[in-house]
């Protein structure tokens, strides 16, 4: 049969046509070859850019180790941190930046490396600008007027103002705490004035106030403006500006109970024969009678003439009602009636006449063996002179009075 019409052809048979079909094919294989070339060559870019991008970012977030948010300047306005007990520069740091004070707490402690007197910072108040570069709120909370309603009671202080011989006053603690009150740019009225802080101390309930357990009812029985003198332990207290007469009483004295526990107070008096407000009154004697090498003695002579119903006759006693900071009196006042009076009354006054030490409590606890019933002031040191007898005291008195130590 005759294949005219190439219906049976067969291609393999025909050189011409196979070689088209093979031309053909190399090139469907070479479009092939190319795409995927293109497609890895994208991916591979693509990759680049991930990779060259991640590098990127890390190399911008390796040029910022090191850097800080940071303030310029002194700063501007005001504000008022506190420093507790143990805070690390880093802490006081995170403090100012809380307040506005530094932009981050990383400037503040960037620029107090290398300063030596960064690590004296004290626990308190201190008056701060907003807004101020680390190297300014450093050199600004070294500063003495920074440091605000900072308090320090000294043993023998007591709680109302005295006036000298000479008609110069003595600022009392309630004075003091008063005036601790006021800071900055607000004037009187951010401050708590002494007579509203004496209504607190004579109104307030003492409990909560944070007055000791044991200390509650007989403070309470004594006159109210009396209430809460020798409660108030020398040493630091720290008032936060602003605050209200009862708020800064309650800071205070919570304060002070700790102080008067770390001092053994109250299971010190275990075994003394007297209660521990009476120890906390006969240590308030003693801070006000002598100097701290004295205080056993003194303490002894206490003893001594309670346990014969003599009376104390203590000049600081006489002095205390009047508000008078010496020990030095008349004879009209030893002869006027009065709680106070220990010419006139036998055992303790009603209440402590002062702030009284760590020192004097324990003198009070403790007191030095003798049979002393009679001490007078004999150097001008402050150094006392004791006496078994009226005879051999009026001997050191008049020993006294010639070297002028009375």
């Amino acid at each position: 049969m005759s294949d005219d019409l190439g219906l049976f052809a067969d291609d393999a048979g025909d050189p011409q046509r196979y070689g088209r079909r093979e031309a053909r094919a190399e090139r469907d294989r070479f479009r092939r070859r190319r795409r995927r070339r293109i497609v890895t060559a994208v991916a591979g870019l693509f990759a680049l850019l991930i990779v060259g991008g991640g590098a990127l970012y890390g190399t911008s977030q390796l040029l910022k180790i090191g850097s800080y948010e940071n303030y310029e300047g002194s700063g501007s306005g005001e504000a008022v941190i506190e420093v507790e007990r143990g805070d690390t520069i880093s802490a006081i740091g995170r403090t100012l930046a809380e307040h506005d004070v530094v932009a981050s707490a990383t400037a503040f402690v960037e620029a107090s490396r290398g300063n030596a007197e960064i690590g004296g910072i004290q626990p308190g108040f201190y008056l701060m600008k907003k807004k101020m570069s680390g190297a300014s709120a450093v050199q600004r909370i070294l500063s003495d007027k920074a440091s605000v309603g900072r308090v320090e009671i000294r043993g023998g202080m007591r709680l109302e103002d005295q006036t000298r011989p000479n008609g110069d006053a003595v600022p009392g603690i309630l004075s003091r705490l008063a005036e601790a009150t006021c800071v900055g740019s607000g004037g009187p009225d951010t401050c708590v004035t002494s007579k509203e802080m004496r209504t607190a101390a004579a109104q307030a309930d003492l409990a909560e106030l944070g007055a000791p357990e044991w200390a509650v009812d007989p403070a309470s029985a004594a006159k109210a403006e009396r209430r809460l003198e020798g409660l108030i332990m020398p040493g630091i207290y720290h008032v936060e500006p602003g605050s209200s007469a009862e708020e800064v009483l309650s800071s205070v004295l919570t304060a002070s109970k700790a102080k008067l526990q770390a001092a053994g107070m109250p299971d010190t008096a275990e075994g003394t024969g007297f209660s521990p407000y009476e120890i906390l009154t006969m240590a308030s004697l003693i801070q006000s009678e002598a100097i701290k090498k004295d205080f056993g003695k003194v303490s002894r002579v206490i003893r001594n003439r309670l346990e014969t119903d003599m009376p104390l006759q203590f000049d600081s006693t006489i002095n205390y009602p009047l508000d008078k900071p010496t020990l030095l009196t008349d004879p009209s006042d030893r002869e006027r009636p009065g709680p106070y009076n220990t010419y006139l009354n036998t055992g303790l006054p009603p209440t402590p006449i002062s702030s009284p030490s760590e020192e004097a409590i324990d003198a009070a606890v403790n007191p030095t063996p003798g049979e002393w019933r009679y001490f007078v002031r004999c150097y001008k040191d402050g150094t006392s002179c004791f006496s078994e007898t009226n005879e051999q005291h009026n001997a050191a008195r008049r020993k006294a009075e010639a070297r002028g130590a009375i």
